[in-house]
């Protein structure tokens, strides 16, 4: 009896809810998931398109605030050269129209790209990682900006080249429809839930990371649940909002760096050879999210295969639903000097 009364209870319930609630619930519903944030999108048709991977300046610190890292769902922090550190930004659920400044690729961008069946967009390269990436499997996706005009790529003017190149990531977008090139995406992305992980290691209110040439820090929001992004000392401002970049997720990825023997700059007589980073063998690493810490273990089943994360147990680690960036770093046998990495349990 007192269970269908419940029942009768909630029918009620529903129909005296207006209809555009209703409607509106179901649409929210009816909305796909993205892999890559475990968030439903507002535009379902950009998950029926490949991801655009962007390649963003970091240095010098002119370059900041750069434009659209707001919007990426994923980023990768990672070595350049000369202790620089870039971004290689990934743009799935949203398609904003300025990002930048655009710069050039590096050997990573052959690892990011079968992982997340990405369009590149990207300034140029030196000559040995041009050659490459037009040998890899989908040259079709490779979109060099020196090779397009407005509206897909342009110079602003404002600004000095060459860290004045912007990419329209939605205007690309459909220049790969009209080409034939794009497609849908067969992402599988990692565990998404709201509950954070019992597995947990430590407190992570402050995450301290030293490159050879920068530092980024991380501090956790309690009122917000998000990490949010310093540069040497600064909070690190998106150049469209002009509010501070967050993060659901932060991981400090360690993974093997190795110099090859491809010429990416000559600066004051000191020849800079280009890095090759290892996202296929696997290695540890820490996921940090909800003020919290994690152990992990990183793998990747395949070239085309999205990175697995598991914990100390083994068992498969649950990010927070949301964006999440990847601090790409030596692991600690290869550190030198300044790099390595400082987690405080308070930021004050």
């Amino acid at each position: 009896m007192r269970r269908s009364a419940i029942v009768l209870a909630g029918l009620c319930l529903l129909l005296t809810l207006p209809l555009k609630v209703i409607r509106a619930q179901a649409d929210a519903a009816a909305q796909p998931v993205n892999p890559l944030t475990g968030l439903r999108v507002a535009e379902p048709a950009n998950l029926q398109r490949n991801p655009v991977i962007a390649k963003i300046s970091n240095a010098p610190a002119g370059v900041r605030p750069q434009a659209g890292l707001a919007a990426a769902d994923l980023v990768f922090e990672h070595y350049a050269e000369g202790g620089l550190t870039r971004f290689s930004a990934v743009y799935y659920g949203q398609r904003p129209s300025r990002v930048g400044s655009i710069r050039s690729a590096r050997l990573i961008d052959l690892e990011l790209l079968p992982m997340l069946q990405g369009l590149l967009a990207w300034s140029g390269a030196s000559d040995g990682v041009l050659a490459l990436l037009n040998a890899n499997a989908h040259p079709e996706r490779l979109y060099m900006g020196v090779q397009y005009e407005w509206p897909v790529y342009w110079r602003d003017p404002d600004i000095a080249s060459p860290h004045n190149l912007f990419v329209n990531v939605a205007a690309l977008t459909e220049l790969a429809v009209s080409e034939g090139v794009t497609g849908a995406a067969a992402l599988k992305g990692p565990l998404f839930l709201a509950q954070a992980p019992a597995s947990e290691t430590g407190p992570a209110r402050l995450i301290d990371l030293h490159y050879l040439a920068a530092r980024v820090t991380w501090v956790y929001h309690e009122d917000s649940g998000l990490y949010y992004r310093y540069v040497d000392g600064q909070p690190h401002l998106d150049a469209g909002s002009g509010h501070p970049l967050h993060a659901a997720n932060v991981i400090a990825l360690f993974a093997d760096h190795r110099f090859s023997n491809i010429v990416e700059s000559v600066w004051q007589g000191v020849t800079h050879y280009s890095i090759a980073i290892d996202l296929s063998s696997g290695g540890e690493g820490l996921l940090f999210r909800d003020g919290r810490q994690y152990a992990l273990r990183w793998a990747r089943p395949a070239p085309d295969s999205l990175l697995r994360f598991r914990d100390a147990d083994g068992a498969t680690l649950a990010f927070k639903p949301g964006n999440t960036w990847v601090q790409v770093m030596r692991p600690p046998a290869q550190q030198d000097g300044v790099e390595g990495l400082t987690v405080l349990g308070s930021a004050g």
